[in-house]
């Protein structure tokens, strides 16, 4: 019966429940449940992994923001290697679409870490842009790529070190909270904890049902990229991740070749998401307008899901109508880039601490992620 019983519980290994497992785990006996064979299959493992403080909403921002010295300098013996690599960040706008960058780059917080660049030096940081197709951009310097796999394997490698367990296999098929307990029926058997954290990303939902907790009305959203060659004698591990102002399409130097993306979202039940080969064929037709590359061969493709509620902003607390139930959801697409502060987060909620000093400090305002403000 031990090796059933535990203060927490997470449902879900991805970035998010594996962070937040391994910043509690040193203060209780701590439970990951994983439904596949291995954490990280669906949106972790399939992330285009840039860190940059100026992606997403203002809640995101901030989290970004207090992820940046985690990142840049993990705690020893976190990863073997770096977490980060540079990389930058390139927005560009037509002639049609100045005013959105020019509202973009009125944000207080995202003209501190960037510069407005003409078309000459946009197509000097990125040379396959068209010439007569871009009018202007925001150039984030700072912005670099994320090693996935070593963040991720390194707060499980935490967790293992801190005592905690991880499940895999072990789809939820069944809560009951009574006497203060949970009892949690998985694939891989009965498990009990005194608190479950709801991280099951797409899957956010139908956890909370089973939990007789009301929807946060969870969205998942289809996201597809490919890979392709770079062009013959470029310099592409070079360039920037080069991003569309109105996210019509994205693509970035990935080892030697082209990682591109129509940055669609295409409402999704949860689900193992496949690509389609309309949205390939809606980016190659967008990156083809915008720049000089000629895409002739996908070498590789796949498809992952961002999941969001309404406002876009995570979902970070206690569920104020279920008891000892606490959510990590709706990471969207920047799980990655705010694992650390997300982490820190919620293990202070969940043990009804103060959020941290420095995340406030960044302007984050916890309000803008509880869970209070989409159930109400």
């Amino acid at each position: 019966m031990k090796d059933t019983v535990f203060d927490i519980a997470v449902i879900g290994g991805g970035i998010a429940g594996a962070a937040a497992a391994a910043n509690l785990a040193p203060h209780a006996s701590l439970l990951v449940l994983e439904r596949e064979s291995q954490p990280g299959y669906h949106a972790t493992g399939r992330s285009a992994a840039l860190f940059s403080e100026i992606y997403g909403n203002a809640s995101i921002r901030a989290l970004t923001r207090g992820s940046r010295a985690f990142l840049l300098a993990p705690p020893a013996g976190f990863a073997e290697s770096p977490l980060v690599s540079p990389r930058g960040a390139l927005y560009v706008a037509s002639a049609g679409q100045l005013k959105a960058l020019d509202e973009f780059a009125s944000l207080p917080d995202v003209a501190a870490g960037t510069r407005r660049i003409d078309a000459i030096e946009a197509r000097a940081l990125s040379p396959s842009l068209r010439d007569g197709y871009v009018a202007a951009g925001v150039y984030e310097p700072d912005a670099q790529d994320v090693d996935v796999h070593a963040l991720h394997q390194g707060y499980l490698r935490w967790l293992r070190e801190r005592g905690g367990k991880l499940v895999n296999s072990a789809g939820v098929t069944s809560l009951r909270h009574d006497d203060d307990a949970w009892t949690i029926g998985t694939y891989a058997g009965i498990f009990h904890a005194r608190l479950v954290i709801n991280a099951a990303g797409a899957w956010a939902d139908e956890i909370a049902g089973l939990a007789g907790a009301a929807p946060i009305g969870i969205q998942p959203l289809r996201r597809t990229a490919f890979m392709v060659d770079a062009p013959a004698g470029s310099d592409s591990d070079r360039w920037p991740m080069t991003i569309d102002i109105d996210e019509q399409f994205y693509f970035k130097p990935d080892a030697g070749r082209l990682l591109l993306s129509p940055a669609d979202e295409t409402p999704s039940a949860p689900c193992d998401a496949m690509p389609e080969d309309l949205d390939i064929a809606i980016a190659v037709d967008h990156i083809e307008q915008a720049t000089t590359l000629s895409i002739t061969h996908v070498r590789q493709k796949w498809a992952g899901l961002r999941s969001f509620v309404a406002d876009r902003s995570p979902v970070i607390g206690y569920d104020p109508q279920v008891a000892d139930f606490f959510w990590i959801a709706a990471l969207g697409g920047y799980g990655i880039q705010t694992a650390p502060a997300v982490g820190r987060l919620a293990a202070a909620l969940v043990q009804r601490q103060p959020a941290p000093a420095d995340l406030l400090e960044l302007g984050l305002d916890v309000g803008s992620v509880a869970p209070g403000r989409v159930l109400a």
